[in-house]
């Protein structure tokens, strides 16, 4: 059996030795950086969520255009350094965390498997009911859910194929090209688009996105019965800066510039016009079904969350809970997989524990992670907010892969300044006091929930929609300085956070000693 660092079987006790069960990590062998990097996280995580608790959930991902002055400047200053940063960052900690309890697992010669699959599966059912009881917004159960796969894959490379998987290094390896794979892949589409298509052809897809636009914008205005009209008949009003979904406009414009392809025979012309007018009503009725359906969505989610009693939001929460699910395979797959695999390597490589000695790998990610990160950042919402990128499906997707890409350089870039800190006493001594929030995060990030639902839901302080952006931060300040002496004042009491020693009591099947000493 090999001993690399990716197995999951526990290493051989020694003759003579009787194996240790297996119990939470003791606080001399906790990495400090780690329980750092997660408490400042939380506060990003917390940043970026207040916002939706007062916003429909259906409209993330997008801009507030009612926002202006101050309330604008805050929503993109969110955007810009905190949006998709955070989750990542944590889910490099998920990797880490994965590590150091398979390490642990191994020292005390103790099978892995059944006992993280346990660990997952709790926190899986934390998840869900977070999501159905209290919050919408929750990503515990894709964490959960992509820990499983990570236990997958830590079994696959076990196999004989795959073993020269099985190290480290290869960890990092394997994680960097599944990470950048989905951007090669749209820098070959990008590639291929602008050898393809002249200026000339651009502009015509441009005209016909604009016309489908305002289509759809006259269908939407019109009432029932003419919406049953030819399009031919309705008018044509400028564009309202309503955001048209990419992959009906793909479609769109594949009709757009398909017209030039038209056969000469008389009659034949016209049939194939005929057909691509028919076409066209085809592609606005399907945007504008989706756009309807949309906007009842957001309308429904309003109404729980301003009008509703508790079980009826409940209910909306358990509706639309179920098909949130529906995408966590992808998310899990895509997105978290191989910010695990990476984390796994920082721990497991002793790069984050040994990080004073590993200066030459963290001064580059933070120089180049934030002078890059904020580069592809700062493009691609620039792209993303101009009004021309709500009709074209071209500006769309450059703007939105751009902001994506940011956020993977980004996030690398606030790792390696923040680890670059710790190396200072003076700094190492200020970020500490983000350790006890860390070790605490599932209870804090609970309590964050419940308080901003305590705050804006119809059913208990009723101030969603009410409380802008600027505004906002101070919510989040407060409850940040809370949570700063309330963490350090529990751990000084108890050995883990409430929520965390219910995990692991339900994880290791005993009752932790929760106070210290005990």
């Amino acid at each position: 059996m090999s001993k690399n660092a990716g197995d999951v079987t526990a290493e051989p006790v020694r003759q003579g030795m009787t194996a240790l069960p297996l119990a939470p990590i003791a606080d001399a062998k906790r990495i400090d950086a780690m329980d750092i990097l997660r408490g400042i996280a939380l506060v990003g995580i917390l940043l970026m969520n207040v916002e939706w608790f007062g916003r429909s959930i259906g409209e993330i991902g997008s801009f507030d255009a009612s926002l202006s002055g101050m309330d604008h400047a805050t929503g993109w200053l969110v955007r810009c350094f905190v949006e998709g940063k955070f989750y990542k960052m944590f889910a490099l900690l998920f990797g880490m965390g994965f590590a150091v309890m398979l390490i642990r697992a191994r020292e005390v010669g103790k099978p892995f498997g059944a006992w993280f699959t346990r660990r997952m599966l709790v926190l899986f059912a934390f998840g869900m009911l977070h999501m159905t009881f209290l919050w919408g917004g929750d990503i515990l159960h894709d964490y959960a859910f992509a820990g499983l796969l990570f236990l997958g894959w830590i079994y696959l490379i076990q196999t004989k194929p795959f073993r020269r998987f099985d190290s480290p290094r290869m960890f990092l390896r394997v994680g960097i090209v599944w990470m950048f794979a989905p951007f090669v892949v749209a820098a070959t589409a990008a590639l291929v688009f602008g050898t393809s298509f002249d200026p000339a052809e651009i502009a015509a897809q441009w005209k016909e996105e604009q016309r489908i636009v305002a289509l759809v914008d006259a269908r939407l205005e019109s009432s029932p019965a003419e919406s049953d009209q030819s399009l031919s008949d309705n008018p044509a009003p400028a564009n309202d800066g309503s955001k048209i979904e990419s992959e009906v406009l793909t479609g769109a414009v594949e009709t757009a510039t398909s017209t030039g392809d038209q056969p000469d025979a008389p009659g034949e012309t016209q049939e194939a016009e005929l057909s691509d007018e028919e076409q066209l009503e085809q592609t606005v009725n399907e945007i504008v079904e989706r756009k309807r359906e949309r906007n009842k969505h957001i309308a429904e989610e309003i109404d729980a969350f301003t009008n509703a009693s508790y079980w009826q939001a409940t209910e909306f929460r358990f509706r639309d809970g179920l098909s949130r699910t529906a995408f966590t395979p992808t998310f899990s797959l895509l997105i978290l997989m191989p910010i695990f695999l990476i984390g796994y390597w920082f721990v497991s490589s002793g790069t984050l524990r040994n990080h004073t000695r590993n200066q030459h790998i963290f001064r580059p990610m933070a120089l180049l992670g934030m002078t890059f990160g904020l580069f592809f950042t700062i493009g691609g919402l620039s792209v993303m907010q101009h009004p021309a990128s709500e009709i074209s499906d071209i500006l769309q997707a450059t703007g939105g892969t751009l902001f994506f890409f940011g956020q993977y350089v980004l996030c690398a870039g606030y790792l390696g300044s923040i680890v670059i800190l710790l190396g200072n006493p003076a700094w190492s001594k200020r970020l500490n006091r983000f350790a006890p929030m860390g070790r605490m995060a599932l209870t804090n990030y609970i309590m964050d929930t419940v308080i901003l639902v305590v705050i804006f839901h119809g059913y208990a302080g009723g101030l969603f929609g009410q409380i802008s952006r600027a505004p906002q931060m101070l919510i989040v300040t407060a409850i940040v300085i809370f949570q700063f002496y309330f963490s350090g004042w529990w751990l000084a009491r108890f050995r883990f956070g409430p929520l965390e020693w219910l995990w692991r009591s339900l994880t290791y099947k005993s009752v932790q000693p929760m106070r210290i000493g005990s």
